[in-house]
């Protein structure tokens, strides 16, 4: 049983999903385990990370607009200290999740046909987000 730790720099230009399965799979590829686990972690608490469609833009966008209904940036928070966009990511992010597990068999990621990796962005500005990148296995 092999292990390895590494990590990767997502740049996001504001509210959106970023696909990342392109360079989490390279990263995964770099490394000689043929069967395992993959866990990606993002080191953030207004972002976060989805596996979701990848063949279809209109379902990011409906998703983007669906969690903009569940925590409006116009909402009514206590927490303001780090600007109005601040809290309702912290909502999103609580909604969605801040670590995957992803098979891993013959090396490759365990994806299905549709699916990709995305950062969901919930902050108005551009952030450079970590992601921690796990990889288990033989």
């Amino acid at each position: 049983m092999k292990q390895t730790q590494g990590s990767l720099t997502v740049q996001t230009n504001g509210p959106g999903l970023y696909e990342c399965t392109h360079d989490i799979a390279s990263w995964t590829g770099e490394h000689s385990v043929s069967s395992g686990l993959l866990t990606v972690f993002i080191q953030h608490t207004s972002a976060s990370l989805l596996i979701q469609e990848n063949a279809d833009p209109a379902v990011l966008d409906d998703l983007l607009t669906a969690f903009e209904r569940l925590a409006p940036v116009a909402g009514s928070y206590t927490h303001t200290a780090e600007g109005p966009d601040d809290m309702p990511a912290h909502i999103k992010a609580a909604l969605s999740q801040t670590s995957l597990s992803v098979p891993v068999a013959e090396g490759q990621l365990v994806l299905g046909t549709w699916q990709g990796i995305y950062v969901f962005e919930h902050r108005t500005r551009p952030h450079s987000r970590q992601l921690v990148l796990h990889l288990v296995g033989s």
